[in-house]
């Protein structure tokens, strides 16, 4: 998949191709005779994160998010086709005939254009019907909801239970509050247990199978992964993963999805393992009526059920155990915790499509939604909060945060000024996802890769394009070595991004290998051991110093006036006090002061006595007189 996520297909809104447009890509379902990996760590340095941006993980990441993204687009729908909708209207059929014949007589003045144009609209939106997809009220399950996202929500609740046998620990602290690892150690060993009771159906037949086929297999026992690199020095991407059953690799996104107990922190890569966690259900067949889902209505379940529950789950964990943010770049990124409820959010304000194969469209906003600068409004933010996931977000930040909203969520106040409308800031969230979470080492680190979501190749990548954020990527061997405090000196330059300025040797040094980056006036002196060092053009080694002979020491920086003519002349160690304000007289010997001009001179012509003049020369300005 391409690393800018762009959405194929015509422009949206291109009449001539509603009837013509292709499907969108939907994530695959799983071969029946699929066998299921232990998840395992592929990311261990910076250079891994090229490699995953072209692996089939990134391709399943990218359809799983734009398929859940389309799916809360608002829809467009002829009321004479749309089964079930209200076909109230308030035209007559003498008055839709007068409109047909009005337009065939020209306007007589531009008010007359003007009310002709906007009955004719008028007309046009009384033909079809808005539909859009807010949160549901109160965020209470409904009764109407499949089996599967109701078993789905009863685990959220589950889970958020297990915060009231965890209290905060109510003793000073900095950071997070240890607590929560005690909340965390339950849920791993309530975990098998839960997802064994509330995970759907259709995942459980699965295990089932495995059970069927019996665990003693031994030719199914492990399977090695050969996408590896090779580099014997990267033993992750050599590891064998054992085959197991499909919950155990389940679990492995699953627990991923509510931070690190050793870390006591949450962000977007915990967040992006819980939306993996529903892609893989998704992929197991999980979800009643995915197969026959053509309007995104299965998706769009799983975003308002189970994703803005989950949301509300994390929030809770974070104000009950202070939880640090993961990977944030602080006042300057999105949000501390969460990316994904501005992508939806954004989703559920753009401009409505006619057909479900339609792309996302990339500007404009639903009629009567609110403005993007209304997320800086405490009022408008609490009566938004309840239906829409973006304002959800910026609700629960006001919760946290205080101060001017431009000044602690600078990056959402500057997207709050677009003016192209919601699409234009739904495309620009996307794009900020693929930037700010896939693409960065500290976020996409700790995803675990297995049989859900592959680390091998995707045939059809493309190259990753070469951006800052690929260009600043940090090297494991060269923390390591930070970590274990090795001062031995390395061999070979770290393999990285290296700047177009820095040199692997200095210039004019024969042979040797520079270390770190060298400037052009870099020269190679030895300092202990022969570890060679940064040199200054005047950092010069004693025997080569400028008018020093063989074994002589540098002169010091000396004053015009400051001549070596008492003790010590000579020596080449500068000036004594006994001579240091005696008049010039040249010093032949070996390593005398340099010749630096004619010497100042030893008396000074003086005026009449009692006037100005009788100043000396070389001290009267041009308006002395």
């Amino acid at each position: 998949m391409d690393p800018t996520f762009k959405s194929p297909g015509p422009p949206a809104g291109s009449s001539s191709s509603r009837t013509t447009l292709p499907p969108l890509p939907k994530l695959e379902m799983l071969n029946p005779s699929h066998r299921f990996l232990r998840p395992a760590k592929r990311i261990n340095e910076g250079p891994d994160v090229s490699q995953f941006l072209t692996s089939k993980a990134y391709r399943d990441i990218g359809i799983w998010i734009l398929q859940l993204n389309h799916a809360l687009v608002p829809r467009s729908i002829q009321k004479s086709t749309a089964a079930g909708a209200p076909t109230t209207t308030t035209s007559t059929p003498e008055t839709k005939d007068e409109h047909k014949t009005e337009p065939s007589e020209p306007p007589k003045d531009a008010l007359a254009a003007k009310l002709q144009s906007l009955r004719k609209k008028k007309d046009e939106q009384s033909k079809e019907e808005i539909k859009t997809f807010p949160l549901p009220k109160g965020g209470e399950a409904k009764e109407e909801e499949p089996e599967s996202i109701q078993k789905l929500q009863r685990l959220l609740k589950k889970m958020e239970a297990i915060i009231d046998e965890a209290p905060p620990d109510p003793g000073p602290r900095r950071f997070g509050n240890v607590s929560f690892r005690t909340w965390y150690k339950i849920l791993e060993q309530r975990a098998d247990g839960l997802l064994r009771e509330y995970l759907p159906g259709g995942v459980l037949r699965w295990e089932q199978e495995k059970l069927n086929k019996g665990e003693g297999e031994e030719e199914d026992g492990t399977e090695t992964e050969t996408e590896g690199d090779g580099d014997g020095d990267n033993k992750a991407n050599e590891q064998k993963q054992e085959v197991v059953g499909a919950l155990e690799e389940l679990k492995a996104y699953f627990l991923g999805g509510f931070g690190s107990a050793q870390r006591l922190d949450y962000g977007t890569g915990h967040e992006l393992s819980f939306i993996m966690f529903l892609g893989g259900l998704w992929k197991m067949g999980g979800f009643e009526g995915e197969e026959n889902d053509e309007d995104g209505e299965v998706e769009r379940r799983i975003v308002l059920g189970v994703v803005e529950p989950y949301l509300r789950v994390i929030r809770r964990l974070i104000l009950t155990y202070t939880l640090e943010p993961a990977g944030s770049h602080g006042v300057w990124g999105l949000d501390d915790h969460s990316f994904v409820p501005y992508i939806f959010g954004s989703a559920q304000y753009t401009r409505p499509i006619s057909s479900p194969n339609e792309p996302t469209p990339l500007e404009g906003s639903v009629p009567n939604a609110p403005k993007p600068g209304d997320i800086t409004k405490p009022t408008a933010v609490e009566r938004y909060r309840t239906e829409n996931m973006y304002f959800s977000a910026i609700g629960f930040i006001n919760d946290v945060k205080k101060g001017p909203f431009w000044e602690h969520s600078p990056i959402l106040f500057d997207v709050s000024g677009i003016k192209d409308g919601w699409g234009k800031i739904n495309k620009g969230m996307i794009k900020m996802f693929n930037a700010e979470v896939l693409s960065k080492f500290p976020v996409v680190q700790h995803f675990p890769f297995g049989s859900l979501f592959q680390w091998e190749q995707d045939p059809e990548a493309g190259i990753p394009a070469q951006s800052v954020h690929m260009q600043n990527q940090p090297v494991a061997s060269a923390a390591s070595a930070a970590v274990t405090g090795s001062v031995e000196t390395p061999t070979e330059r770290p393999s990285g991004t290296a700047a177009h300025w820095a040199q692997t040797r200095a210039p004019g040094v024969a042979g040797g290998d520079g270390l770190g980056t060298t400037a052009p006036w870099a020269q190679k002196p030895l300092g202990t051991g022969g570890v060679p060092g940064t040199a200054a053009p005047w950092d010069e080694a004693p025997t080569r110093a400028p008018g020093a002979g063989a074994g002589m020491a540098p002169p010091m920086t000396a004053a015009p006036w400051a001549r070596p003519t008492g003790a010590g002349a000579g020596a080449g160690v500068g000036p004594s006090a006994a001579n240091r304000f005696t008049p010039y007289k040249p010093s032949g010997g070996p390593g005398g002061a340099p010749n630096t001009g004619p010497p100042p001179p030893e008396s000074f012509q003086s005026g009449t006595p009692g006037t100005a003049s009788n100043q000396f020369a070389v001290t009267k300005a041009p308006w002395a007189k």
